[in-house]
């Protein structure tokens, strides 16, 4: 994802020469029903969703870039769906069990590998909070599992559990069904299958204005390309949401950070499965490309950059040396930061606004790309019906009023 010609030329290659010469040749309308504003995984999936289960076609998505030049292709694809609470636990598993269909759903391979992802305890309290996590999931019927060291060990022998490091691994939890898919592929997939249903897609097309009636709701928005009419409006813009919502007169409540990450050179497979730690804050898995995809922290102040501060990942290749001696001769390819834009109480927000015609999809966090598929889903049906999905529904912005807030800040094992 280099470059916008070479995405195309990826693009040409799957998705054939008919539909290219769509794609390249597709320019706004004046009007359309609905606009999806962002062509992130969570927006294409959006669209797709409309137009497959609710025959709403005359949709537009729109994005200032390209397709999946986001957050959909800098993150570390890890997909799960252990979260404590309830409300999150039944979201995040509804995006699992869509991910588990996805690459036949779409006829396009998103390359959605379920090697487990395991996350390590390194003190009582960790233990603690781990086991309670593995009680809760049970309960909700989601997967989860205790490990001995020694069973974390042999799941993933790179793993070093020896009593003498600074962190000792005291246990695990192993969501079997977790793992990873490829970043663009998701979006490729969500974009073709969506183009084929009527959806007209539009690059480098930046929304700059959201126009309202007299009245109050959506007429449309105003775009480089031009203006366009529409009687709805989604906003999916992750990391830029407050900046777009304020278009229409609405703060939101959400502070954007740069999410760090990085890459090592590839190697053969070493890694078989996904490796969290909360206490180093540091989480690791293994592309199918070879490479070590390490996953980092936020920057500690707010920003829209792109590159964030090297320290943080410095400080999180010291913890990976740690837990992986056989790593430290590895060398690092490039690391990036992703744009995320996160609530008070690290939960998204999906649903209605104040202003009739216009919803929004945001706050996910460091935890967007998993809920990809339940996340269009979801919002697709929201826009749809104009009330919100039983799945949504906890998720409005109406908890910020009533106080009933989904707090996961520190209780979804590891960032979010």
């Amino acid at each position: 994802m280099g470059s916008r010609f070479s995405f195309l030329s990826l693009l040409r290659h799957g998705a054939g020469k008919a539909w290219d010469r769509q794609w390249r040749d597709a320019q706004p309308k004046s009007a359309y029903d609905t606009i999806i504003i962002g062509a992130g995984g969570h927006g294409l999936a959006t669209a797709y969703y409309l137009a497959k289960e609710h025959g709403i076609r005359d949709i537009a998505v729109l994005d200032k870039g390209w397709l999946g030049g986001g957050n959909t292709g800098r993150n570390t694809t890890i997909i799960r769906s252990n979260y404590l609470w309830d409300e999150s636990a039944a979201l995040y598993e509804h995006a699992l069990k869509l991910w588990e269909g996805l690459s036949a759903e779409l006829n396009y391979n998103v390359m959605y590998s379920p090697r487990g992802v395991m996350m390590l305890a390194h003190t009582h309290h960790d233990v603690q909070v781990f086991q309670r996590h593995v009680y809760a999931n049970r309960l909700q019927g989601i997967d989860n599992e205790w490990l001995t060291p020694q069973q974390a060990k042999r799941i993933c022998p790179p793993l070093d559990i020896s009593p003498t490091v600074r962190y000792p691994v005291l246990g695990a939890a192993l969501q079997r069904r977790g793992g990873i898919a490829r970043h663009d592929a998701v979006a490729w997939g969500y974009a073709r299958g969506a183009s084929a249903l009527g959806v007209d897609i539009i690059q480098n097309c930046a929304v700059t204005g959201i126009d309202r009636a007299p009245t109050g709701e959506v007429t449309g928005v105003q775009t480089e390309k031009g203006p366009i009419a529409a009687r709805r409006i989604g906003v999916v813009t992750a990391g830029h949401t407050s900046v777009v919502m304020a278009m229409a007169g609405l703060r939101m409540p959400l502070e954007s950070f740069p999410l760090q990450a990085l890459v090592s050179e590839p190697v053969k497979p070493v890694m078989p499965c996904v490796v969290m730690s909360n206490t180093v804050h540091a989480y690791i898995s293994q592309s199918d490309k070879g490479e070590l995809v390490i996953g980092a922290g936020t920057d500690v102040y707010p920003s829209y950059s792109q590159t964030g501060g090297l320290h943080i990942s410095v400080e999180t290749l010291q913890a990976i040396c740690e837990l992986f001696p056989s790593f430290r001769r590895l060398r690092m390819l490039r690391n990036w930061g992703g744009i995320v834009d996160t609530t008070p109480d690290r939960s998204p927000i999906i649903g209605l606004t104040p202003v009739p015609g216009l919803f929004v999809n945001c706050g996910w966090g460091t935890g967007g790309f998993k809920a990809t598929p339940g996340s269009g889903h979801v919002f697709a049906a929201t826009i749809a019906k104009g009330e919100p999905d039983p799945l949504a529904a906890p998720f409005s912005l109406h908890r910020f009023i009533t106080g009933r807030l989904i707090d996961e800040a520190a209780a979804a094992a590891v960032a979010h």
